[in-house]
């Protein structure tokens, strides 16, 4: 009943492959494009110091013309220059220390046992010192305000009025007593001991430094702060044709396009944009699959290897729109190289040049400088694919990145003089990204490992570890059949040399080659080339069952490959080894 049910799967499945490839396509479209921007896509592209081919460009609308970056940040800078850490005074302070001087004052007068004698006139003339202290204020200095000295400029706010001071121009702790010590007159050092330890108990800053009111200060004055520099009026010439775009006219094309993003937010219909993404998707991955069905078809035919195509293509479109929602700094932050890697280690050169381009089409529609983003990608794609000829050696990868990151460099190079005309004037930290893009294109071969387990695709690098005389099997072979494990060896050294010969997959045919007589290790006796004793055993047996017992070991063969997990293409050389 089993078997009944996994032939009906088997044969509904051939029935409806077909349509599952087409399935995985409109769903690859359906996921690419939810999440791709909704917007319409500004039309120009401009660089500093180019000349405008375009035709004139009249504004549609009236908008403001941004100041550049750098001065807003300069301008901000020098706005928070003139803003002083804001201090409080607190009046409840004075008007405490005073009365607990007052207090405190007979008891300690009194234990003293000074007398009576001119005991209100010191008290009077204590109390008034305070007075005038406080009246000046005591400041509790902040470390982080004396940048450059001890004294600094500050704002006291009292009674809601903001006066502008300077530490200078009050007490603190330490001036405090010390104005305290000098204006206190007595001829009587036990008294003036005394007062002075009263009035240095009771001096408490009541002037302290506001943290919440300096930072809205600061924020209000960061937010006053003009981001833009005049008005484009509607209808007013932007640039004209064969216009050499300098700085000024850099600034109104940034501006309009800045302002033409927030417009279309409002005004353009993300479904029409929706339709259009969906359009050239559709068209492009129709390109795709039609390249596969005339030039690849055993990829096409094969549902599981389309699938890990269709799937690394929308990853990296998926990742392209989280850069771009996110707004990170770069794009070429996202290592776009990693998708020829790892489709020409899989598949084959063609398809990994063909993949890669389109998938940079697509990315360009909607990344700024789309002419420069695509150069960069597809120059540095062309080097990566003919970096790993053959992917053999682990090592492969790092010299793959190596070559990649030579390319950027090259391109980037490149670019700069031709935009600046000027070594000195290359910001060289936008290089950084293609560094960190390179370093996560080394990711490429553990996702490797990854998609041939998942999708049972086998690489050149699992192969070579196949034809490992010390993996399990072989030594097995080595060790049941030692006749069969030479004849394999010697097959697999003219198989190999043929291939170099004629071309094809070297490393393939070699681990076939190892392989194809693994059945035999059941009954290894019956084989010749395991029989040194002299005895066949096949001379006591009818014609016929020395024939299946011959024959059986190509069916024993796919079944031990089968049960040790070895992929599909090398137990093709077993089921085919015999015709």
């Amino acid at each position: 009943m089993a078997k009944i049910r996994k032939n009906t799967q088997k044969i509904l499945y051939r029935k409806y492959s077909s349509n599952i490839k087409y399935v995985l396509m409109v769903f690859t479209i359906f996921i690419v494009t939810l999440f791709l921007p909704k917007q319409p896509r500004f039309r120009y592209e401009f660089e500093k110091g180019k000349v405008w081919m375009n035709k004139d460009l009249v504004s549609p609308f009236s908008f403001a013309i941004l100041k550049p970056t750098p001065q807003v940040k300069t301008d901000k800078k020098n706005a928070l220059r003139d803003v002083f850490p804001i201090y409080q005074y607190d009046k409840g302070v004075s008007i405490e220390a005073i009365d607990g001087f007052l207090n405190e004052f007979d008891v300690k007068w009194q234990s003293a046992e000074l007398g009576v004698k001119n005991k209100i006139t010191y008290k009077t003339e204590g109390a008034r010192l305070l007075k005038d202290i406080y009246a000046k204020g005591i400041i509790a200095l902040n470390a982080k305000h004396q940048k450059g000295g001890v004294d600094y400029d500050f704002s006291l706010l009292e009674d809601n009025v903001e006066i502008q001071k300077n530490s200078q121009d009050v007490f603190t702790p330490e001036t405090a007593i010390k104005y305290f010590k000098e204006n206190f007159k007595t001829n009587n050092q036990v008294i003036a001991d005394l007062m002075t330890n009263l009035a240095e108990d009771h001096l408490t800053p009541n002037i302290s430094f506001s943290e919440r009111l300096t930072q809205v200060v600061l924020e209000n004055t960061v937010n006053s702060v003009s981001t833009t520099k005049g008005m484009v009026q509607k209808g007013e010439l932007i640039v004209g044709k064969n216009d050499v775009i300098d700085e000024e006219i850099f600034q109104k094309l940034q501006s309009y396009k800045e302002a033409y993003d927030a417009q279309t937010k409002v005004v353009g219909s993300p479904t029409l944009v929706y339709i259009g993404q969906i359009l050239l998707v559709t068209f492009i991955l129709t390109i795709l699959l039609s390249f596969l069905y005339f030039f690849r078809r055993d990829i096409f035919s094969d549902n599981r290897q389309l699938s890990l195509i269709l799937m690394i293509t929308t990853i990296m479109l998926l990742l392209l729109t989280w850069a771009l929602r996110l707004n990170i700094v770069s794009i070429y932050y996202i290592p776009f190289c990693i998708v020829p890697i790892i489709i020409r280690i899989l598949f084959d050169t063609r398809l990994a040049l063909y993949q890669h381009l389109l998938v940079i089409l697509i990315a360009g529609f909607f990344v700024a400088n789309s002419f420069e983003f695509v150069f960069y990608q597809v120059t540095a794609g062309m080097v990566a694919i003919f970096s790993i000829k053959n992917f053999i050696q682990r090592e492969r990868i790092l010299i793959s990145a190596v070559y990649i990151l030579l390319a950027y460099f090259v391109s980037f190079l490149g670019i700069a003089l031709l935009r600046e005309g000027s070594f000195t004037e290359i910001e060289w930290i936008n290089f950084v990204p293609f560094i960190f893009s390179v370093l996560l294109t080394l990711l490429a071969y553990p996702l490797i490992y990854v998609f041939e387990r998942i999708f049972g695709i086998t690489s050149d690098v699992s192969l070579i570890e196949l034809t490992n005389t010390n993996t399990k099997l072989l030594r097995e072979l080595g060790f049941k059949a030692p006749g069969t494990f030479q004849h394999s060896l010697q097959v697999a050294n003219l198989a190999e040399a043929a291939i170099f010969k004629i071309g094809g997959n070297s490393v393939l045919v070699r681990a076939g080659a190892l392989y194809h007589d693994i059945g035999k290790v059941d009954n290894p006796q019956y084989f010749i080339e395991n029989q040194n004793t002299g005895n066949n055993p096949h001379d006591k047996l009818p014609y016929e069952q020395s024939a299946q017992i011959i024959i059986q070991h190509v069916h024993k063969g796919i079944e031990i490959l089968r049960k040790n997990q070895i992929p599909e293409v090398i137990i093709d050389f077993i089921r085919t080894h015999h015709g």
